[in-house]
């Protein structure tokens, strides 16, 4: 962010976690922040919260379902006017039975890579309007997981492991990051991409019915060790307002302690499938075929 310039910004999954500790704390520095979250009433209430912590916050909520690719060009279309930051942060995480998207893509691919990948080239019009744009993309420790992608078997029908789909989005949202940054220079785009991960931090993610929630007994246990073993949700929005703010071009931010799992953001490991930029221009045409958008950055 250039001196004081106020900023405009859309945080995905805002109303709780990281994606609230992002938005309130942008909206706490004078950014104007849209909330873009798939329930619209959490979004109002999470909007409401932050208005009330932070006197003349300029906050509003929006609809978004990144598991829809209809309202994902339904948010897109109802944006105008630039826009200075984009924050891919939502996502769900090891659903432990097969769920689909509302396009029949694997839940965690769909929503975590698909639909982000999908909004922010529905979005670049806004963006390239901005003087300085940017898109931070959230991904985890857990795409080191992953030693690669395979793109024979994209919704993994042969078999489905939550564990191994949830490392796949996250690797496919970092592979997404550094390949938008290398197309946006060669662009001559001042477009900046970078990424960033929360480390190990208690969201609510682990109680998510989308996630390892669904488990009637994982719903109560996950939450708890959570907190026992990880740093708050506020300390994990630290890289990613790092990234937002100081990031640059094809960076990526994590927290700097105990092999990155919590403490001050700096920067954080990328793993060598992640760097392998043939393996990410594949990965890019399939999105684009599979969502059906392409990115144009003039």
């Amino acid at each position: 962010m250039t001196g004081t310039q106020r900023r405009r910004a859309v945080v995905t999954g805002a109303n709780s976690g990281i994606g609230y500790f992002t938005a309130a704390e942008l909206a706490r520095a004078g950014d104007s922040v849209v909330l873009a979250c798939r329930n619209e009433q959490k979004a109002a209430a999470a909007a409401e919260e932050i208005r009330a912590e932070i006197p003349n916050a300029d906050v509003e909520s929006a609809k978004l379902d990144l598991a829809s690719l209809d309202s994902v060009r339904e948010f897109a279309d109802s944006q105008s006017g630039s826009l200075d930051l984009l924050i891919n942060n939502a996502g769900v995480m090891m659903p432990p039975r097969r769920l689909e998207t509302a396009d029949g893509f694997e839940l965690q691919f769909g929503t975590n890579h698909l639909g982000h990948f999908a909004l922010t080239a529905l979005l670049m019009p806004r963006l390239l309007e901005a003087a300085e744009p940017r898109v931070v993309t959230v991904s985890s420790l857990a795409h080191r997981q992953r030693r690669q992608l395979d793109f024979d078997d994209p919704q993994e029908d042969r078999s489905y492991d939550p564990h191994r789909a949830y490392a796949r989005s996250k690797l496919a949202n970092l592979m997404f990051a550094l390949e938008l940054d290398r197309r946006a220079r060669a662009a001559g785009s001042p477009l900046v991409s970078n990424a960033a991960h929360p480390g190990f931090s208690a969201t609510g993610l682990y109680g998510s019915d989308d996630g390892l929630g669904s488990n009637p007994v994982l719903r109560k246990l996950a939450p708890l060790g959570a907190r026992v073993v990880s740093q708050s949700a506020k300390a994990g929005a630290l890289p990613t307002l790092y990234a937002a703010n100081n990031g640059g071009p094809g960076s990526y931010t994590g927290p700097r302690a105990l092999m990155e799992t919590r403490g001050k953001p700096g920067a954080a490991k990328i793993s060598r499938v992640a760097q392998n930029q043939k393996l990410a221009a594949e990965l890019w045409d399939m999105s684009e075929e599979l969502t059906g958008v392409t990115f144009t950055f003039n």
